[in-house]
């Protein structure tokens, strides 16, 4: 099975609530339920992370 490991980096937890007017209104969470049905009708292991740190990014890496 095909293994994907989406990360999401620093400030991406606001969307939708950081400056609607220009980030847009869709959060991170509606954005991972897209990813997420996406992966399901595909067939594709999906892994979503996010962090506003660089070294635990790297640390999602690693683990990986």
């Amino acid at each position: 099975m095909i293994k994907i490991l989406v990360i999401h980096g620093p400030n991406l937890n606001l969307l939708g609530k950081r400056e609607p007017a220009i980030y847009g209104r869709v959060t991170l969470a509606q954005i991972n339920r897209m990813l997420k049905n996406a992966a399901k009708k595909k067939g594709v292991s999906l892994a979503i992370k996010q962090s506003n740190l660089e070294g635990r990014m790297v640390d999602f890496i690693q683990q990986a």
